[in-house]
């Protein structure tokens, strides 16, 4: 938790993001992902000042376990003065020990951002799902909360002025940006709507930029006139076994044609599972894991 601090921004993790995004993938399947098609809704974390802080906090936590699908989870929810924004106890369950920092009694509107993550600390734990290292284990529960639908909170928290900031999570703001970006892509959903911190607008520009690229790669159809030649030259060197000059530069390697027909791999833009298609000319690919239909000139 940035609280005062620098806030670090770009998209200094986006390989780690881009992992976490085709490992839930595969864990959940296509069609788990398709069952939260819908964002957690302001009206269900909402949090006022008149609110009971810890009925509040109870009721926020139970929204949260309802929307992961975690029927046989309770939140037992404490507050303390800590270094982190929060943290959790993993245990077999079904009682969940999650203590938030001592701020959020007087930083509410904020306890939802805070046990979204926490919460999904728990989804992951039962579905067995991690990553090797504290840092991309944290990346990884921020990517899935936020692709899953509950992440739009911890961007709002994200607010930075010239005398103060605070920023929620592991992931940049414009991070969080890009995997808000993903889910509205595949869910058709506009976040920025639920928006109260004007920063969080800016990031999710950017992150939607970053993401709308990732579709403009070659061999996409979609991909600019610069990536196109690129792409051709490369293509030429991976044809002609002794030709000079350098690998290919963009995300898509060639199989060298001693080991059969050329092919060209590339990651797929909606989930990031490499895809292997034959170069010749116009092809339509479908991506196995999460059924984007693909239109390349490979």
């Amino acid at each position: 938790m940035a609280n005062g601090g620098p806030v670090e921004h770009g998209f200094p993790h986006l390989a780690t993001v881009r992992e976490a995004v085709t490992a839930l993938y595969r864990r959940l399947s296509y069609d788990t992902v398709q069952t939260f098609s819908a964002s957690v809704a302001p009206a269900d974390v909402a949090f006022s000042d008149a609110d009971d802080l810890y009925l509040g906090t109870q009721r926020v936590a139970h929204e949260l376990v309802r929307h992961y699908r975690l029927p046989d989870a309770r939140m037992i929810v404490s507050f303390r003065e800590m270094t982190h924004a929060a943290n959790v106890e993993l245990t077999a369950g079904p009682e969940y020990f999650v203590e938030l920092n001592e701020r959020f009694r007087t930083h509410r509107r904020d306890i939802g951002a805070a046990l979204a993550h926490e919460v999904m600390h728990v989804y992951l734990h039962r579905l067995d799902l991690s990553f090797p290292g504290t840092r991309d284990n944290e990346i990884l529960t921020d990517t899935a909360t936020t692709y899953l639908g509950a992440g739009w909170l911890l961007l709002d928290a994200y607010r930075e002025d010239s005398a103060s900031s605070q920023k929620l999570g592991y992931l940049t703001p414009e991070e969080f940006g890009y995997v808000l970006a993903k889910r509205a892509l595949m869910f058709g959903e506009d976040p920025s709507v639920w928006f109260t911190s004007p920063q969080a607008y800016t990031a999710y520009g950017k992150g939607m930029e970053r993401a709308r690229q990732d579709g403009r790669q070659p061999p996409l159809t979609a991909a600019g006139w610069a990536g196109r030649r690129r792409y051709a030259r490369d293509r030429r060197h991976a044809q002609d076994a002794h030709a000079a000059g350098p690998a290919a530069e963009g995300p898509y390697r060639f199989t060298p044609q001693e080991h059969g027909p050329l092919r060209v791999s590339f990651p797929c833009p909606t989930c990031h599972q490499r895809i292997r298609v034959p170069v010749r000319g116009r092809v339509r690919a479908r991506c196995g894991l999460c059924r984007t239909v693909l239109e390349c000139d490979t």
